[in-house]
């Protein structure tokens, strides 16, 4: 579509602009452990759009919760050479005023209106953000914006609730336990037989947290109590899943048609965990090249793959994009993993490298996002 096909913030769907840039806010960091992760996807997200057809104005979350109006510049947000970790630190605080748009102030200065924006992309990871939180105030305010809804939103985030959802679908899961603090406190036995009967070993995790933060492989029941302890920092729900042993683990990114047909899946890849990783921890899945795009899959594989992964994005009802993730274990099966509804961004994330190999270039691909949120209106849909 044209950049001249993109509708603003106050038209309806169908309508058409004239002779100006589409306004994207890109709105990064945020208050969950993903922080810097979503602001390295940021950085790439800006360096990506083209400014001749986007004004483009950053809008960093800082870890405490503040809006801000962040730098423009992608080499601010990417990752340090050491491995540092960038975070938003602007001092010029913003703040999304329904009927004004964005408005910005410095201590002791007049507020800036900076007016509206036609959309945002929430280039957000985890709590606070891309859990349906921004996406109900962006619906409250009446700005569109790329992705998943409020409900999917959440549910995307929610590994107990997806996983649920995914079985009422009739979609194939891992079997897992839920521990909630409560429970543990209250009869920890019952919970550790719980997780007994789904045998040994098993992956701890937090329920509502991402890029691999507090997970650990567990393989014996003395091992339990700690891995327990160590998720429920990131989370007071805590999950633990059957292990996939020997399993290929196998992704997918799906976008959905323009035209409101079937979502559109990529090429698959596949993740290669390598030596000195029991499993695709943070090391490996931010600072180290581990992964096969596309994947060595045969058609009927791919097939299925691609069948289920359009399953699983209408079970929850995304919209706009994720990565479906899968195991395929050593007999064949194909099992849905999870969805993730605002995968990563970054120059090394699977979702933009799955759609280049697909013949979707990164800049193509967010023109395609920007597109298809401006086709659709906020609220009931």
């Amino acid at each position: 579509m044209p950049a001249d096909d993109a509708t603003t913030a106050t038209d309806q769907p169908g309508d058409r602009p004239t002779g100006r840039r589409t306004r994207v806010a890109v709105v990064f960091g945020g208050r969950s452990g993903e922080h810097s992760i979503s602001c390295i996807s940021a950085g790439s997200v800006i360096a990506a759009l083209d400014p001749a057809r986007y004004d483009v104005v950053p809008v960093g979350i800082a870890t405490d919760g503040r809006w801000v109006l962040e730098s423009a510049d992608p080499a601010r947000l990417a990752l340090g050479p050491g491995g540092e970790l960038p975070v938003v630190s602007s001092d010029r605080e913003v703040a999304l005023v329904p009927g004004q748009g964005l408005v910005a102030a410095e201590p002791s200065q007049v507020p800036d209106v900076l007016g509206q924006v036609d959309v945002v992309i929430p280039v957000m990871h985890g709590p606070w953000g891309q859990d349906g939180t921004l996406q109900g105030l962006l619906e409250m305010a009446g700005v569109r914006y790329v992705g998943a809804g409020v409900l999917s939103s959440a549910v995307g985030t929610d590994k107990h609730v997806m996983k649920q959802l995914f079985r009422a679908a009739g979609l194939p899961v891992l079997p897992w336990v839920v521990v909630r603090p409560r429970a543990w406190e209250r009869d920890a036995d019952a919970v550790r037989a719980e997780v007994a009967a789904l045998g040994y070993p098993v992956f701890v995790k937090p329920a509502r947290a991402g890029s691999s933060h507090g997970i650990t492989r567990v393989n014996s029941p003395a091992e339990l109590d700690a891995a327990v302890d160590e998720a429920a920092r990131h989370d007071p729900k805590v999950l633990v899943e059957a292990a996939a042993q020997d399993a290929r683990e196998i992704e997918v990114g799906v976008l959905d048609a323009l035209d409101g047909s079937v979502p559109q899946v990529s090429v698959p890849a596949e993740i290669l965990v390598g030596e000195g990783h029991e499993f695709y921890d943070f090391e490996a899945k931010y600072l180290e090249e581990s992964f096969a795009v596309p994947a060595d899959v045969d058609d009927d594989l791919r097939a299925e793959i691609t069948s289920l992964a359009q399953r699983a994005f209408e079970a929850l009802e995304v919209e706009g994009l994720a990565r479906v993730d899968f195991f395929v274990l050593p007999d064949g099966r194909v099992i849905v993993n999870e969805v993730e509804t605002m995968p990563g961004f970054t120059s090394l994330s699977m979702f933009p490298r799955m759609w280049a190999a697909t013949g979707l270039d990164y800049p193509a691909l967010l023109d395609r996002l920007v597109d298809l949120a401006l086709t659709r209106s906020t609220g009931l849909r």
